[in-house]
């Protein structure tokens, strides 16, 4: 019997903080592994920030998905036949609730009820949570587990600004968080400050939807990348394969190869009228927007050097020009934000407005009971990357997995501290295999030879992660097939000479005899 089989049914209580989509997947895993979770969502409904009506979301009313269908879900639920390629967010809405309807979550939230404190309570060895509903008196709970998935994009990032005149908050100066009303800007001449995904969609979005004009401003210029490339989404282009080989390749080496992809799938922003990046792409940095540079090439949003100054509605750059405007959308980023946690927790973690140091993300092992979910920035698609580390946290809560031991959590939480002050940015599909290496959930590609193309070079769904282990799924390999071929970049099981020829060269790189074995049995096959 497992450690928590001898528990009272009491220490199987979870609370969670949050019921978007990290709150959601942490108490779908945890309930089907006999726990108890008790959801604490502020807003009326499930699904977070894609709760377009709720205050606490920065969602705007015409905002899409930037990752495709097949990559914006769980393992265990589809989206509903007809959904777009790209899900509107009231479709993600939808999802999210029939996702929490068909594993039974909805009666285990509470809503309308902030967390207002978590602390450590020692003489119960658990986590004391004060909580209040609707305004209430404040209630007290304790709990033995609880899950921070409250988030990480919910607190406005505000630049200083040179100049005056820029008040933040007024109607006509606002963070993209509340960007809410695209209407409102109508025949306007609109000022977008930031270079990053939000920044580039909203520019798009307002200069597609009638404004006057729509100047783009930014400190940086990024290279920009498309979601739709020849028809394939872009987020399906990052596999198991670019995971190994990142592994084994020099950063300079990453650099330049994905550098050369952009610039000969897209081209370089300053062909299209915006600014050159300076040095490669881990260095500028990139965003994703589809419509942004035809855009600036079509002169409808007019691209400037950073702000010199602001005098009221006057706007000088750094090229010496100027422009007239009636409003500023600082779409400038989020901060850290986790004002719950308790003084001594966030001395702990050394939380700031941009780091907090944990093992791989999650653990800390100072703080036993308490994990945190969803909490980094990356590039591509998260749902997937979240039910992995949520059924890490499952697995190893329920004994699944051997204990953590504190020397390996310290290595990797000073191996994380080597980064602070460095570019947060993380890659998803690295993520992808981090997490289900701690799950011990990764496919072993010797056993799915039928599947082993469709696994390293297809897309990198959730699903494609439930082949074996706890939680495999009997329809998983079917699906693993299928989703490979909905895109038509895999049709079949056969390696193409191409791929084998990259295989062979990550082989020889990654001096792993197993691997190297199972990619001569490919290539033998190939003949």
């Amino acid at each position: 019997m497992s450690a928590l089989d001898h528990h009272s049914v009491s220490r199987r209580k979870v609370a969670i903080v949050g019921s978007g989509p990290c709150g959601l997947v942490a108490a779908r895993y945890l309930k089907a592994h006999g726990f108890q979770p008790v959801i604490f969502e502020q807003g009326d409904t499930v699904g977070g920030q894609w709760n377009v009506r709720s205050p606490y979301s920065g969602v705007w009313p015409s905002m899409v998905t930037n990752t495709c269908n097949l990559l914006t879900c769980f393992s265990d639920l589809s989206h509903a036949p007809g959904t777009p390629l790209y899900p509107s967010n009231q479709e993600m809405l939808a999802y999210f609730r029939r996702y929490a309807r068909h594993f039974g979550i909805l009666s285990c939230v509470r809503y309308n009820t902030r967390v207002e404190s978590v602390t450590h309570d020692l003489k119960a060895n658990g986590w004391k949570l004060e909580t209040r509903t609707n305004g209430s008196e404040p209630e007290a709970s304790t709990f033995p587990y609880v899950v921070v998935a409250s988030g990480r994009f919910n607190k406005p990032k505000i630049p200083s600004i040179p100049g005056h005149g820029l008040s933040f908050g007024s109607d006509d100066v606002i963070h993209s968080f509340y960007y809410k009303d695209p209407g409102s800007f109508r025949g306007k001449r609109v000022l977008v400050i930031g270079c990053g995904t939000s920044a580039l969609e909203i520019a798009s979005d307002l200069a597609m939807l009638g404004a006057a004009r729509v100047i783009s401003t930014f400190r940086h210029q990024r290279y920009i990348t498309l979601k739709l490339v020849a028809g394939i989404p872009n987020d399906t282009r990052s596999t198991r394969f670019t995971s190994l080989n990142t592994e084994v390749m020099s950063k300079e080496t990453l650099s330049k190869n994905m550098t050369e992809y952009v610039l000969r799938m897209i081209g370089s922003p300053e062909q299209f009228g915006a600014f050159k990046p300076a040095g490669d792409i881990l260095r500028a940095g990139r965003a994703l927007s589809q419509y942004y540079l035809p855009l600036v090439a079509e002169g409808r949003i007019k691209v400037k050097p950073w702000i010199s100054e602001i005098d009221h509605n006057k706007v000088r750059f750094g090229d010496e020009s100027s422009e007239e405007i009636d409003a500023v959308i600082l779409a400038t980023g989020f901060e850290l934000n986790l004002p719950f946690l308790s003084a001594d927790i966030r001395n702990t973690v050394d939380l700031d407005a941009q780091h907090i140091d944990l093992y791989k993300f999650t653990f800390h092992p100072n703080l036993p009971g308490l994990a945190f979910l969803g909490l980094w920035e990356q590039t591509g698609p998260y749902l997937p990357i979240l039910e992995l580390q949520a059924r890490w946290i499952t697995y190893v809560w329920r004994g699944l997995l051997p204990a953590l031991s504190v020397e390996t959590m310290r290595k990797g939480i000073a191996a994380y501290r080597t980064g602070r002050g460095g570019p947060q940015l993380e890659s998803g599909h690295r993520l992808a295999l981090m997490f289900a290496r701690e799950a011990g959930i990764e496919p072993d590609l010797r056993e799915w030879p039928e599947l082993a193309r469709a696994l390293l070079f297809g897309p990198l769904t959730a699903v494609s992660f439930r082949l074996s282990g706890p939680d495999s799924l009997s329809e998983a390999p079917a699906r693993v097939m299928a989703d490979a071929r909905a895109l038509g970049t895999i049709v079949d099981q056969e390696f193409t000479p191409e791929e084998v020829t990259r295989l062979e060269a990550l082989a020889d790189a990654r001096n792993d005899p197993e691997f190297s074995d199972f990619v001569n049995q490919i290539a033998l096959r190939r003949g």
